[in-house]
């Protein structure tokens, strides 16, 4: 019954901004570390961002200075917020979680309960 759904994607202008949300069922995710991953046409997935447990952050360098992540244990729920987004972010974004801490997120390799995939555009 462990779950992650995403949500907020869509299509966005070049310097845009979008909020993806990732939410949990199943389980709590007051344990886990919550990683946001995306892969587009042609390319291996890449880790994006990265929340402990314990809230500490982590960034690909594409998107660090753009992208923010939060936790909201309450909501049990994860947010990747997007700014000054470019065409080289269009990608399919996935959450996936593991235990603690957010080691291996740039590849996911460790991640488990992967959710379904929200589509992020960003084209004029």
């Amino acid at each position: 019954q462990v779950q992650l759904v995403e949500s907020g994607g869509g299509l966005v202008q070049p310097g845009g901004s979008l909020r993806l949300s990732c939410a949990a069922s199943g389980f709590t995710l007051d344990y886990y570390a919550i990683g946001w991953f995306r892969q587009a046409p042609g390319k291996e997935r890449e880790g994006v961002s990265c929340v402990s447990k314990f809230h500490i952050t982590s960034y690909a360098d594409s998107v660090k200075g753009r992208f923010t992540i939060s936790r909201d244990n309450a909501k049990n729920t994860v947010y990747l917020q997007m700014n000054s987004l470019k065409p080289e972010d269009t990608a399919v974004y996935y959450c996936a979680a593991r235990l603690n801490v957010c080691s291996g997120y740039v590849t996911g390799s460790q991640f488990r309960s992967w959710g379904q995939g929200t589509q992020v555009t960003v084209s004029s």
